[in-house]
């Protein structure tokens, strides 16, 4: 029995992208491999190619080595459990601020916010902060909390009588956080750090699937001033083809998924502007009908 297709889509890697491109759009001129021709390319990084691939190589037989396959299987739980705690735990904005640096915990927005709590996770999404300066706090405070409930134990055992030569381990207090190791800082750090730009990248893809048979306007008006995302060569594909659908957007070649995602917003957009017009005139007219017909029962 031969094996099944060896598929690999264009949320996987770079190679899909290619593939996907040349096989369903074609292209009347050398095709080069940029970034931008990838829908996906938050989620395409260097430190995560283990995590999208190998897996594959194993199910096809290409990777059959089990040091490396339980290396992946451990740098996986590594990476899950590292985010998770940093989703436990939790610490009022002030004292985030307080030992990290107000400009460095988000300058005056912290401020604003001091009564309320956020994440490890939370607070390495925001920008300039690093993974390494929250484990840092982290680890700090969770020390603190250790060494007041030692202190706390011998307390007990002076009032008590008993010995304090040994004070038991298991403390109700979580375990000191230490350092990620360099095997999965970066993919720690970029995983929360791009975790909304994935969300919403995804979710633009889910609204360009759905709106693949809508129409465009055939009046829309393709050019830099109401569409400066796009390339001056996307523009004149767009002038030349006039496609009538999103549909048939997507079969012009050169066109990246980004870009039909960025028409889409602008025809939406097109749209809704030219509705709020028409009710807003709608109801000027009524409103002068009524003007009118009082004025002659008057």
């Amino acid at each position: 029995k031969s094996p099944s297709p060896f598929l690999l889509g264009r949320d996987e890697g770079y190679i899909g992208v290619l593939i996907d491109d040349l096989v369903t759009r074609g292209t009347t001129e050398p095709y080069r491999m940029f970034t931008s021709r990838a829908e996906y390319r938050i989620s395409l990084r260097a430190d995560n190619a283990d995590l999208r691939l190998t897996q594959k190589a194993i199910d096809y037989g290409l990777v059959t080595d089990e040091e490396r396959i339980t290396s992946l299987a451990a740098r996986e739980t590594l990476i899950e459990d590292r985010i998770e705690d940093l989703r436990k735990f939790r610490l009022f904005v002030t004292d985030w601020a307080d030992r990290g640096g107000k400009d460095l915990m988000g300058g005056d927005q912290m401020s604003k916010k001091s009564g309320q709590k956020k994440s490890g996770e939370e607070v390495l999404g925001m920008p300039h902060v690093t993974l390494s300066a929250v484990e840092r706090i982290i680890r700090d405070v969770q020390l603190e909390e250790r060494n007041k409930a030692v202190l706390e134990e011998k307390e007990r055992n002076d009032e008590q009588g008993q010995s304090a030569s040994s004070i038991p381990d298991e403390l109700s207090v979580p375990n000191v956080m230490e350092a990620s190791p360099p095997a999965i800082y970066d993919t720690v750090e970029a995983s929360i750090k791009y975790k909304s730009y994935v969300i919403r990248q995804h979710k633009d893809m889910e609204s360009w699937r759905k709106a693949q048979g809508l129409r465009i306007p055939p009046d829309f008006i393709y050019d830099h001033a109401s569409m400066p995302t796009l390339s001056k060569e996307e523009i004149e594909k767009l002038n030349l083809v006039r496609p009538a659908t999103f549909a048939d957007a997507s079969q012009i070649s050169g066109l990246t998924p980004q870009s039909l995602v960025y028409l889409y917003h602008c025809v939406q957009k097109r749209n809704k502007d030219r509705d709020w017009a028409r009710r807003k005139a709608d109801e000027t007219k009524n409103r002068d009908k009524k003007e009118v017909s009082a004025t002659m029962k008057e």
